[in-house]
């Protein structure tokens, strides 16, 4: 399935990904070298947007919430990608703790906690859950409306390791992002693998510095088949000490944002695009969507109204927002069903695995999808989006997903070094 584009099927749209077509063989190989260097993430997702002449991630999750949404067809592929990931990390594991968000009343993500299970299951685990709630005294038992059950169970702390009464796991797979902090059962687990590192949890890892990492891969690769880096990379500002309900820092956003602005327009006129240039600005930390708002001029940033000041200042968890980043827009030109759509690829290890669509009926191209209202259709691949057919024409299935595979990875590439910079000087701490 490949959505209608709203671009016609000629021009810059087919010249990029025709440059990753015409250097697949140098894509990979640098590829390869790169997760030589480097240990990818256990799983992760990113958000693309294809503007035609820019197709760029927007976001990147290492605690990926949408397992629920993949295509059926792609469930050997997620089994073999976990298989490839627990060989790296532990190849003796059999036993894996999954640790899911608190959200027990959610009933996608919990279908998303039970296809994970599957998953892991399949690919030869014994995979129990545990659960951080406190009101979890005993193993208890969720009903899923698709007809699938879980089984929440008590954490149990024993030195330092972390399993259930009857079960002590080898590892333990977080799909808890830690918004609020690393809970005490997960702190100094020193006997056990955890997957991610608790430092990447939302309580520690800043967008911005995802996003910094990300402008040295980009040129890298750019570098590679000869393109300039800012046709996969948005550009980005930071702005820390920001107060919104006190409209304290608005001085530094309004500046950042126009600095910003100012260079899309620059890089928008070099290229002939007729469109408007716009930022997302956005918590420097968190997920679900929260904390964003779209600007097309400073003066947008400059005395909020009691509402914009409210939806800006408090994430997940009711976490106060300090730091924003400001990212450059990019315009979404895809759409699915005559609404507006975005791609959003799933990887395990450092393999794609598949994806969906978010899909907003209320939205426009230079809005935030990731909204109420929003809904997911699965990316139904022909093949899987690693391999491209040269035989056909750029746009052709296999290539658009073949161009969305290699702009994912290179996301997680990003991750994966993110990850290894940021990891904490544990023999300064105990100092």
């Amino acid at each position: 399935m490949v959505p209608h584009l709203t671009t016609a099927l000629t021009g810059p749209l087919l010249e990029l990904e025709k440059r990753f077509l015409d250097h697949a063989t140098e894509i990979e190989h640098w590829m390869r070298a790169q997760w030589c260097d480097h240990i990818p993430p256990f799983y992760g997702s990113t958000d693309l947007r294809n503007s035609g002449f820019k197709l760029a991630p927007v976001d990147l999750n290492l605690f990926p919430g949408g397992f629920n949404n993949l295509d059926d067809a792609f469930l050997p592929l997620c089994v073999q990608a976990a298989q490839a990931a627990v060989e790296r990390i532990c190849p003796d594991a059999r036993k894996l703790l999954l640790i899911p968000e608190n959200h027990t009343r959610n009933q996608f993500y919990l279908q998303n906690v039970a296809q994970l299970v599957k998953i892991l299951q399949m690919s030869g685990l014994n995979v129990r859950l545990g659960s951080l709630l406190p009101e979890i005294t005993a193993p208890t038992t969720l009903e899923l409306t698709n007809g699938a059950t879980l089984t929440l169970e008590p954490l149990e702390r024993r030195g330092g390791r972390l399993g259930l009464a009857d079960f002590d796991p080898c590892a333990v797979l977080l799909n808890n992002d830690l918004s609020a902090g690393i809970p005490a059962q997960l702190a100094d687990l020193n006997e056990q693998w955890v997957i991610p590192p608790v430092h990447a949890g939302w309580h520690a890892r800043r967008k911005s510095i995802h996003a910094a990492v990300y402008d040295r891969v980009a040129r890298e690769f750019a570098d590679v088949i000869g393109i300039d880096p800012w046709r996969i990379n948005p550009e980005f500002r930071v702005c820390g000490q920001i107060n919104f309900q006190e409209r304290t820092g608005e001085e530094c956003l309004a500046t950042q944002v126009d600095s910003l602005l100012t260079h899309i327009r620059a890089k928008y006129k070099e290229y002939g695009v007729t469109e408007t240039p716009f930022v997302v600005v956005k918590a420097d930390a968190g997920t679900y969507g929260m904390g964003v708002m779209t600007v097309k001029d400073a003066s947008e940033v400059v005395g909020l109204n009691r509402r914009q000041r409210n939806k800006m200042a408090v994430v997940k968890e009711g976490m106060q927002v300090h730091e924003v980043i400001i990212q450059e827009g990019v315009h979404t030109f895809e759409t699915l069903d005559g609404a507006v759509a975005e791609p959003v690829v799933y990887m395990m290890d450092h393999y794609v695995v598949g994806g969906f669509y978010r899909v907003h009926t209320e939205r426009g191209r230079d809005e935030n999808l990731n909204a109420p209202g929003m809904h997911f259709k699965p990316l139904a691949f022909d093949t899987c989006c690693t391999l491209p057919d040269l035989a056909q024409s750029p746009d052709a299935p296999p290539n658009r997903f073949y161009a969305y595979g290699v702009v994912a990875r290179l996301a997680l590439l990003a991750a994966s070094v993110e990850i290894e910079e940021t990891q904490p000087d544990y023999a300064e701490l105990a100092a």
